[in-house]
């Protein structure tokens, strides 16, 4: 229970990868906090954690809402008292060609994702201050050579990438480290293409180092709960592709 006592925000946390997260950090004895768009999936999360023995608060809420940032924050602190990790999970995505993407596909992107991960960071920066940890979610689409039919995706995603690193290195003296990781796990996407695509899905699988997907608790979860404790110290600033091998970051 190298979490004890922790309180984390994870966005996004009503299923996927977030629900991983979030499932895995409590595990490891903090208490969750889970913020989605959809009630009922955030709840029954918290009934997963809460069965588990764990602490979770399901709170509804869209990140790319300052008030709703502002307003889970404030029930965190008003519930637990502090906050010492936060996950910036949530994020739309969009796929197609460049020329088929519109200023709207953009801006929805851009505001799910890199402009709502700096509002959340900033505004959690006070409470995170002497200890905190900020994990960021990347994409692997952004760092392959071809990111053909999802460039407004990587885009966001590698924007996140650029304020996680510049995080790291301004609030390094106030004690509070940020990272970035590029998860492949189990997903409503994945799962998608695996029933209408199957060929398609065994492409990507098998594209893998370890030729299977990442299962979003033990294989993403696990790997944010070393990276937000005591074991994990030390890191910061950096990204970790947890992917089976798929990416190559340097």
């Amino acid at each position: 229970m190298k979490l004890q006592d922790r309180v984390a925000i994870i966005t996004g946390s009503g299923q996927g990868v977030g629900r991983g997260i979030a499932l895995a950090l409590a595990s490891e004895g903090a208490a969750a906090v889970l913020m989605g768009r959809t009630g009922a999936k955030v709840e029954g999360v918290a009934a997963e954690i809460t069965d588990r023995g764990g602490v979770a608060l399901p709170i509804e809420g869209d990140v790319t809402r300052p008030e709703d940032i502002a307003s889970t924050l404030a029930t965190t602190i008003e519930t637990f008292g502090r906050l010492d990790i936060l996950v910036n999970n949530a994020q739309h995505i969009h796929r197609g060609p460049l020329l088929e993407s519109s200023d709207g596909d953009a801006q929805a992107s851009w505001e799910s994702g890199p402009l709502a991960t700096l509002r959340f960071m900033r505004a959690a920066h006070p409470h995170l201050k002497g200890g905190g940890v900020i994990i960021n979610l990347g994409s692997r689409v952004g760092v392959r050579p071809d990111p053909m039919g999802f460039g407004v995706y990587a885009a966001a995603k590698e924007a996140i990438r650029a304020l996680s690193r510049t995080a790291a290195m301004e609030w390094g003296p106030d004690g509070i480290r940020v990272v970035v990781i590029l998860p492949f796990a189990t997903s409503p996407e994945l799962e998608r293409m695996q029933r209408e695509d199957p060929e398609a899905y065994a492409r990507t699988r098998d594209a893998t180092a370890l030729g299977r997907v990442g299962d979003p608790e033990t294989d993403i979860g696990r790997a944010v709960a070393f990276l937000a404790g005591p074991d994990g110290g030390y890191i910061t600033g950096t990204t970790i592709a947890l992917d089976g091998g798929k990416s190559f970051v340097r």
